[in-house]
């Protein structure tokens, strides 16, 4: 018999957490956006098959008000090559991708449009371009990455932060990184999100930073220095999502086994995370970017067209928070 056999029969038979037969979040997203303008979006270098076929499909069920940011010339033999219609979205000339993210930036910080969302460029290229002090999308606070999980293995909205832009965040970086997931989590409709920061082991080692961190984080969080969720942590990650594996450790935590947003120690630990969850989990994810002047539409090269439209629903459900319709 395999080393495995066991484990996989104890999964089988006593599974840690339960598992829903289908998805059961994103479809809720789209629904409230129904009743939601479409919000005004620069698509930035649209020059992959999913990329502008997701921003033509959001268009189309009425998510957003495109304006395409690339090459012309090349976006029209793409459009043509797909046999999608974009007729209706105007085209803003840009030769180079730098100089797409650029424009599209500037679009957003001056010329009124609502969302940015990333076409088939290079992350990097584009978060440069939104962190230009004088062109970008800075603020106040720290611009910040959220992932937005949809898994038949988790019974509730999953949030993980930072996967994509932070790589080794300090105390500081993440008081911001934990303030944006919350306030996104509103916008989801989650009136006070459980917040798990996430570590290696549930106790504080002075050799493990991350654990310093999160008890840091909680304190903040008791003093008033971050505001509208529950914090609990350093959590390991069975902790925060099963309820038996933290009564099994003797812990007890409102935020155990009811977690909606993962804190990860750094990037790596936190992309490894998310895409594990897609790849080998089942998830659907989406993908947003917080903290900025507009939410940003940021999801991998590799995404699907399905991936995209879910993500500028959450960017639309944003916005509407901040900005309520009249």
């Amino acid at each position: 018999m395999s080393d495995l056999a066991p484990l996989a029969e104890a999964v089988a038979v006593d599974p840690l957490v339960g598992h829903p037969a289908d998805f059961h979040v994103f479809h809720k997203f789209l629904e409230r956006c129904k009743s939601l303008p479409a919000i005004t979006t620069a698509v930035v270098w649209p020059l992959s098959d999913v990329a502008l076929k997701g921003a033509v499909e959001a268009a189309n069920e009425g998510l957003i008000k495109p304006t395409l940011v690339g090459d012309e010339p090349e976006i029209r033999a793409l459009a043509a090559k797909l046999g999608v219609d974009i007729s209706e979205f105007p085209i803003v000339q840009a030769d180079t991708e730098a100089k797409a993210a650029e424009t599209g930036c500037i679009m957003c910080r001056t010329g009124g449009f609502q969302a940015l969302m990333k076409g088939s460029l290079h992350t990097d290229e584009l978060m440069k371009a939104a962190m230009n002090k004088d062109t970008g999308l800075r603020s106040s606070r720290r611009i910040s990455h959220v992932f937005v999980m949809d898994t038949p293995a988790y019974a509730r909205t999953l949030l993980i932060t930072d996967a994509a832009i932070n790589i080794e965040p300090e105390l500081e970086d993440k008081i911001h990184i934990v303030q944006n997931a919350i306030d996104l989590a509103h916008a989801l409709g989650i009136p006070e999100p459980k917040v798990a920061l996430l570590s290696a082991v549930e106790t504080v080692n002075p050799k493990i930073k991350s654990t310093l961190d999160a008890a840091a984080l909680c304190k903040m969080a008791d003093r008033g220095q971050i505001t509208g969720g529950i914090l609990d942590g350093p959590l390991a990650f069975d902790t925060a999502v099963s309820q038996k594996a933290a009564t099994i450790k003797n812990l007890v935590s409102l935020v155990t086994g009811q977690a909606d947003i993962l804190v990860v120690p750094d990037l790596e630990s936190g992309n490894m995370l998310a895409k594990q969850l897609e790849y080998l989990g089942g998830a659907q994810l989406a993908g947003i970017v917080l903290g900025a002047r507009v939410p940003a539409i940021l999801t991998s090269r590799a995404d699907s067209a399905e991936t995209r439209l879910t993500s500028c629903a959450v960017a639309v459900l944003l916005h509407y928070a901040d900005h309520p319709v009249e």
